[in-house]
């Protein structure tokens, strides 16, 4: 969906990796002394890196039209920017762009692997779509679909922007706030027609609370604007 006065998003031809936004009503993981909302931007611009950087693959954004309008100034230009923050709109959205298959990726992974998205784009191969899982049990870090998507998926992901977070809280529709549902995997399996088409790759963290920052490994590269604003801050 483009608004008025918003010029056309890019087209996509092939595969694309989106970062969802962030719930604005979520808690904040920012160690004191630090911004939250400068926190935020510095991890949501580390994953878009992570997107950004996988071959054969178009980085997007998913924004809340709602949201910081600075969320796209850490994009490269010619980025898609999508206004859906929901995970099926933004499906849709990017496949309306061009796109035959699409990772969504929550937005507070700073130090996710490139290699564990390319194993949800392989798993594509078998099946219509794939997760990757919090490792604390607290949702998906990354869900992949070929698209369109099919009617089962589309709708368990909306029952997922209407379902409680891992912190009991009612879910916004937000993009993060969808993926954090704790069961999010066995709810989406438990709406395929059949086992096996929601296969799960490796597991990895997301960094939603001050007590998460322990789980981010200075000897990983990447993540350089939340490791940044973290320097001289204990991660354990």
């Amino acid at each position: 969906m483009t608004l008025p006065g918003n010029p056309p998003a890019a087209q996509i031809t092939g595969r694309c990796a989106a970062v969802l936004p962030f719930d604005p009503s979520g808690p904040s993981a920012a160690p004191p002394g630090v911004d939250d909302a400068e926190f935020r931007l510095a991890m949501l611009e580390d994953v878009y890196e992570v997107a950004a950087g996988l071959e054969f693959v178009a980085a997007a954004l998913a924004v809340d039209p709602d949201g910081p309008p600075d969320a796209e100034t850490i994009t490269w230009p010619g980025t898609p920017i999508v206004r859906e923050p929901a995970p099926a709109a933004a499906f849709a959205a990017l496949h309306a762009l061009g796109a035959e298959e699409a990772a969504l990726i929550a937005p507070d992974a700073p130090d996710l692997p490139p290699l564990l998205i390319g194993k949800l784009f392989r798993a594509l191969g078998s099946a219509p779509a794939a997760a990757c899982q919090d490792t604390g049990g607290r949702g998906l870090v990354a869900l992949a679909a070929r698209l369109p998507l099919p009617g089962w998926l589309a709708t368990a992901l909306d029952d997922l922007s209407a379902a409680p977070d891992s912190s009991g809280r009612a879910s916004s529709g937000h993009g993060a706030a969808a993926l954090d549902v704790p069961d999010a995997l066995a709810r989406l399996r438990a709406a395929a027609p059949r086992p096996g088409l929601v296969p799960q790759g490796p597991a990895w963290h997301r960094i939603r609370t001050p007590g998460d920052l322990r789980l981010l490994d200075p000897g990983l590269e990447g993540w350089e604007n939340t490791r940044a604003l973290l320097e001289g801050s204990p991660l354990h």
